[in-house]
């Protein structure tokens, strides 16, 4: 979804929000990009999948399973998250902190970091997602292909949150 398609993300509150939690420094050899998707759900909906570091699973259709290598799940907090078969990786160690940082695994996605926020979407309905990252890029690889793999990733677990939200969201309403 482009960053431009509802008037929240196209306010300027939400481009101080990009200056501000989603403009990083890429280093030589790394890329990186910002994933915009809406959701027809309440922000504190979104938010309490979103804050269960402990169990990405529930909304990240890539992953497997997770357990906590250090922590309760808070700021802090270390994860090994195990991923689908067929993916070129199988495991990948992760920081949660207001974002969070991959710290290793058998992937190549080396340097891998990542920002989320949300944002009210408009008279408050529904909830805007901003996910950004910046990773090396592999050997091998190109940016533009680097950046197309994650981008991918990345927006299918955004649908797929999106989905477990929406679903929620009409379960909740009295």
């Amino acid at each position: 979804m482009s960053l431009f398609t509802s008037p929240v993300a196209a306010s300027p509150a939400m481009h101080e929000v990009m200056r501000r939690y989603h403009s990083r420094h890429k280093a030589p050899g790394q890329c990186g990009s910002a994933n915009v998707q809406y959701f027809a759900a309440p922000l504190l909906v979104v938010w309490s999948l979103l804050r269960r570091f402990d169990r990405p699973q529930d909304h990240k259709r890539f992953h497997k399973g997770c357990r906590l290598r250090a922590g309760d799940g808070r700021v802090g907090s270390v994860r090994e998250v195990t991923l689908v078969s067929g993916l070129p990786a199988g495991t990948s160690t992760e920081w949660h902190v207001i974002s969070f940082s991959v710290l290793g695994g058998d992937h190549r996605l080396s340097n891998y970091q990542s920002t989320t926020s949300l944002h009210e979407g408009g008279e408050g309905e529904g909830t805007v997602v901003v996910e950004s990252y910046v990773v090396d890029v592999p050997p091998g690889n190109t940016e533009e292909d680097t950046c197309v793999f994650v981008d991918t990733i990345i927006r299918c677990n955004l649908i797929s949150l999106a989905s477990v939200a929406e679903r929620m969201a009409v379960y909740e309403l009295p």
